[in-house]
């Protein structure tokens, strides 16, 4: 055997499975894999779409799929991932330590009025927890909702509910958020313009994002005669809510940028020149567009709700109100007020970096690695 075969032959062999591949997704786990590149990665990912079918059919997708007949010493699955059917289809991989990484959970994430409720993607996640030897969260706050919505879920069972599960899921859980590229924290040039700031709305063109509660705070800000300029960018889709439209047309004399960014260039360019970056979500799991921002120098201004609490500083929250989105408007323009009245420094958050977070990636994968090494000596 060459040197460079035994070489590879020793590497950690670490499989990477992406169930629903979206744009969060597939950064996280370019960043996994340029971060520990000494080890020998196989990824299998499939196209973010017909989300029903997918949580649910990515076993069925990936059944004759050779990977997954071989040995892995470790196998890291994203939440979309079902991963107990994966497991019971493939009896080999039941005895291969099996980190599960929840970039959301399906118990926290609200359903539009074009949809219906339905449990099956909720069991999805809580089958492929009870199955993970390991769980991880991308924030406090989602850890938080999932735990307890599983308890809700479970509650809702006539009979037959296993004593102390959420406790050992609480158990075999913890934090470590999505990385931000250590490049993106630079120092910031200039002065904020407070007269005339620059508003950066970087959020996908999805009712979840609150675009509707977008408009409602521009046109707060309008009718208290707050100048301001406006770039609304991020991941377009053909069907949009109809708010994006209104918010055009209405403001349109103050639009500096609109519409996906197609140059990763121009989008990091924008995160300098803005002043502050702005959340109307009703809901985010971790918000990477908003630490990504925060980390080129932006002001915050977000919902005093989901993970922004875990690193939008107090002053740059505004109060919640869920159901009822004209007082939300109104309190998010008062606290962008007082916010430029302030002479704060810019809030990097330093705790995201990718330098700082490699090394909690690392004891997490030594843990599982080591332990499956000895049981092979």
């Amino acid at each position: 055997m060459n040197k460079s075969l035994l070489l590879q032959n020793n590497l950690p062999r670490v499989l990477l499975l992406s169930g629903y591949d979206a744009a969060s997704h597939k950064r996280w786990r370019d960043q996994l894999t340029g971060m520990f590149g000494d080890y020998h990665w196989q990824t299998l990912a499939l196209p973010p779409r017909f989300f029903r079918w997918r949580i649910r059919g990515n076993p069925l997708s990936w059944l004759n799929e050779r990977a997954l007949q071989e040995h892995w010493d470790l196998v890291i699955a994203t939440s979309m991932v079902d991963l107990a059917s994966l497991r019971s289809f493939h009896p080999h991989l039941a005895q291969t330590p099996c980190i599960l990484y929840m970039h959301e959970n399906q118990f926290a994430f609200p359903v539009s009025k074009k949809q219906r409720s339905s449990a099956e993607p909720q069991m999805v996640n809580l089958y492929s927890a009870i199955s993970a030897d390991q769980v991880v969260f991308n924030s406090a706050w989602n850890r938080d909702s999932f735990l307890d919505g599983a308890w809700e879920f479970l509650d809702q069972m006539p009979d037959g509910v296993p004593d102390g599960l959420i406790a050992r899921l609480r158990e075999k859980s913890r934090v470590i958020p999505v990385p931000i590229e250590d490049r993106l924290f630079v120092s910031r040039e200039r002065d904020y313009n407070r007269d005339c700031p620059h508003l950066l709305w970087n959020h996908r063109w999805e009712y979840d994002k609150g675009p509707e509660r977008l408009l409602k705070l521009l046109q707060a800000l309008d009718q208290r005669a707050l100048p301001f300029r406006l770039s609304v960018v991020g991941e377009r889709f053909r069907n949009h809510p109809k708010a994006f439209d209104q918010i055009h047309e209405q403001f349109g004399d103050c639009i500096e940028r609109w519409g996906f960014l197609d140059s990763r260039e121009d989008y990091d360019r924008l995160l300098g020149q803005a002043d502050i970056v702005l959340s109307t979500a009703l809901h985010d799991f971790q918000g990477l567009s908003m630490l990504e921002a925060m980390a080129s120098g932006c002001m915050p201004l977000a919902p005093d709700r989901l993970a922004y609490r875990e690193y939008v500083p107090d002053l740059s929250r505004y109060e919640s109100h869920e159901q009822d989105a004209d007082r939300e408007a109104e309190a998010a323009a008062d606290c962008l007020e007082e916010l430029l009245q302030q002479t704060s420094a810019p809030c990097q958050p330093d705790a995201w970096r990718a330098s700082e977070l490699a090394g909690q990636y690392q004891s997490l994968f030594d843990q599982f690695l080591q332990t499956d090494r000895s049981n092979q000596a």
